[in-house]
């Protein structure tokens, strides 16, 4: 069988992440420039592959002045390290749509394995005629792992922003003709 190529379709896709402050809320944001393709053998993403490329200077949590501190070098560093990148190493379907996907992250020029779980949405032809799955992923990471290590502590000892991270990508792919 021939290998299915797709890429993301960025207006009906999102890209996530949500983080504890002072431990008691979350904090959720957003990248709002990313990109990505996909291969696969069949319309399920058993043994595909998936590469997503994220701007970090996208960055969006609906404060400027929080957004320009998670750009600067204490976090993102974007002016050096411009571009998150996220690629699969290995995707396997553990039930008829879910699935296990190992990946390597690259942020702030760190590259580490990072496991997924997504949830396979199915697969429609929209009205133009495009052939479209939708794909939504869930992981977890430590971003002290990546350099991002910038914290306070707070009275009682807790710290201002947690070290693990909450990603959350909602995802729909097109398929090239």
């Amino acid at each position: 069988m021939a290998q299915k190529k797709w890429t993301i379709d960025p207006a009906h896709s999102e890209v996530q992440f949500k983080v504890k402050h002072l431990v008691i809320s979350t904090v959720t944001g957003n990248f709002k420039t990313f990109e990505g393709t996909a291969a696969t053998e069949e319309d399920t993403f058993q043994g595909g592959s998936i590469t997503v490329t994220i701007d970090a200077q996208s960055i969006n949590t609906n404060n400027e002045q929080r957004d320009g501190h998670l750009k600067s070098a204490e976090f993102f560093d974007v002016e050096n390290t411009p571009k998150i990148i996220i690629k699969t190493t290995s995707i396997r379907q553990t039930d008829d749509d879910e699935y296990i996907i190992q990946a390597d992250l690259t942020m702030k020029g760190v590259t580490k394995p990072v496991e997924f779980k997504a949830e396979y949405g199915g697969i429609v032809t929209d009205g133009y005629g495009q052939t479209k799955v939708g794909l939504e992923v869930k992981g977890k990471l430590n971003r002290k792992d990546f350099g991002l290590n910038w914290n306070a502590v707070i009275e009682g000892g807790g710290l201002t922003v947690s070290e693990e991270v909450k990603l959350i990508a909602n995802l729909q792919f097109i398929q090239e003709k």
